[in-house]
């Protein structure tokens, strides 16, 4: 059964895309940490990170990172931090969180946003791409 990042690759789910290539794609946490955290993920779908095969793996941190030099471009944060914990969703990701303070690393505090909102900081990240 395909998780649900593959359904978001897809299209059978909605998404606030950030960003594509053949073998990656960067879109909006829906329940995120701060303004901006975005999920890297293989399109290949493979439970654990450490499980993708090095080209794989090197890829998406070479993908994750050009998305986070965007995002730090059009945000305003003092860095974005990187985290793969990959325990909610059985398909690797990696979660890119554009940071301010210690508190929107640590899961426990969310931001609630707009479908607006959601789009405008979607719209400012892939300007920067």
């Amino acid at each position: 059964m395909p998780t649900i990042f593959t359904k978001i690759i897809n299209k059978e789910i909605p998404c606030f895309k950030i960003a594509e290539d053949e073998n990656f794609f960067a879109f909006l946490d829906i329940n995120p940490n701060a303004e901006g955290h975005t999920l890297c993920i293989p399109k290949k779908e493979v439970d654990k990170i450490m499980d993708l095969d090095e080209e794989t793996y090197m890829g998406l941190m070479t993908f994750s990172r050009k998305v986070g030099k965007a995002i730090e471009a059009a945000l305003d944060c003092k860095r974005v931090g990187i985290t793969v914990i990959g325990l909610e969703v059985p398909h690797a990701h990696v979660h890119l969180i554009p940071l301010n303070e210690m508190k929107e690393a640590t899961f426990q505090n969310k931001v609630k946003l707009t479908t607006e909102e959601f789009e405008a900081i979607a719209t400012k990240i892939r300007a920067k791409i």
